[in-house]
């Protein structure tokens, strides 16, 4: 699975958010740029090149209709918005059995839930984009009232037979629109959700889910999870950038750098071998969604990454975890390259050019990030480094869509 490249930065609007989180208090101290200075919104160029480079249909269960003829299939593409094809994806059941396959997900969801009865029991609930509605099971086997159920896309239609064919139509009223649309008989008093997307926030429910806590939860309310963490870290990866972009260097003799390009600007999502990081993680941004406002959504963090080794940076990684932080004892995941495989897997960064780094060295700079102005679940994400080591220096500025 591949995706994109970006842009972005807002210090001042982070600056209550992060007063607030210890885990990165200490890094707003140091250099960053702006959203702005790093995704400049009319950046033609990088327009151009992320629409040139995408393709025409992706890995990661949005399908092509190929029920129609090619006529009625094309005025379909035209009537249908980004977020049309958002919600359409999630309608196919190959996601979910993704996703219901993910243990680490689904059994951590599950004993956050059903192993934490007392707060559950009796309660009303909110199960924000239910899927098939598991979530929503866990509530009622956990001892809640009633709960509501709310999903877009025609998933809706098997939650229904699911709810009745487990005998649980009776504790479970399922809505089937836009959460920001539908109309709930009350507030609630938990908000459960899996939003999280790679990256954690690519195609991401985030802006449902604040939208549901603003309006639907009651003073006091739970919202599970609660806390995600985002980190960073520097491997090295040879092998796959001789193999994917380095390639167009020499093609029988031809040079294709424009695709090259291209070739950088789309993210890698995938499993990443804890052998190939070189440099020790660090937490660059905390997500707290009690307080996370939708603005926020667009920020830029610093970061300073030290490789542990002497070694080659190919690239710099992206992971994250959840956390359920109301639970009786310590609840939750994470998604990096030491912790067991989810469907989420990593987020690989390409840099320009591979950078020789001795134990001790410092790779430095700022990542940005915001959602794309013409398909908001898509992301603009940017990345500027520098590195002074014992064998180079370098300073670069790279830019990225996750698509």
């Amino acid at each position: 699975m591949e995706r994109r490249k970006g842009e972005s930065c807002i210090v001042d609007e982070l600056e209550a958010f992060v007063e607030g989180h210890p885990m990165v208090r200490a890094l707003v101290d140091a250099p960053c740029k702006s959203v702005d200075e790093l995704l400049p919104v009319a950046d033609a160029g990088t327009e151009r090149g992320a629409e040139e480079g995408a393709a025409d249909t992706k890995s990661n269960g949005h399908v092509q209709d190929a029920s129609r003829p090619p006529a009625q299939a094309a005025a379909k593409h035209e009537e249908m918005t980004s977020s049309d094809y958002y919600f359409e994806s999630y309608a196919h059941f190959g996601i979910h059995e993704e996703m219901l396959k993910d243990e680490v997900r689904t059994r951590t969801y599950m004993e956050a839930i059903v192993s934490n009865a007392h707060l559950f029991k009796n309660k009303v609930v909110l199960d924000v984009g239910c899927g098939t509605g598991i979530l929503s099971m866990f509530a009622v086997r956990a001892g809640a009232k009633e709960v509501y159920a709310v999903e877009m896309s025609s998933i809706a239609d098997y939650a229904r037979k699911i709810f009745k064919e487990n005998n649980m139509d009776s504790s479970i009223t399922l809505f089937q629109g836009k959460m920001e649309e539908v109309q709930l008989p009350s507030k609630v008093d938990i908000i459960i959700s899996e939003w999280m997307g790679y990256f954690l926030f690519y195609e991401s429910m985030m802006d449902s889910l604040l939208f549901a806590r603003d309006q639907w939860l009651a003073p006091g309310g739970l919202i599970f999870p609660d806390v995600c963490n985002l980190y960073l870290c520097a491997i090295e990866d040879a092998q796959y950038r001789s193999e994917k972009i380095d390639f167009w260097d020499n093609v029988y003799g031809f040079r294709m750098g424009c695709i090259k390009d291209v070739a950088l600007l789309e993210p890698l999502v995938d499993f990443v071998p804890s052998a190939q990081v070189c440099s020790n993680p660090q937490a660059v941004l905390s997500v707290n969604l009690y307080e996370m406002q939708k603005h926020q959504a667009a920020f830029s963090v610093p970061f300073e990454l030290e490789v542990f080794r002497n070694d080659y940076v190919h690239a710099i990684v992206a992971y994250f975890d959840v956390q359920f932080t109301h639970c009786l004892r310590p609840v939750g995941f994470e998604t990096g390259p030491f912790a067991r495989g989810t469907h989420w897997k990593q987020t690989v960064f390409y840099l320009d050019e591979s950078l020789a780094m001795a134990q001790g060295d410092k790779l430095r700079g700022s990542l940005a990030c915001r959602p794309n102005k013409k398909n908001p679940r898509d992301l603009d994400i940017a990345i500027d480094y520098s590195m002074e080591g014992e064998h180079m220096q370098v300073s670069s500025c790279m830019r990225y869509r996750l698509r």
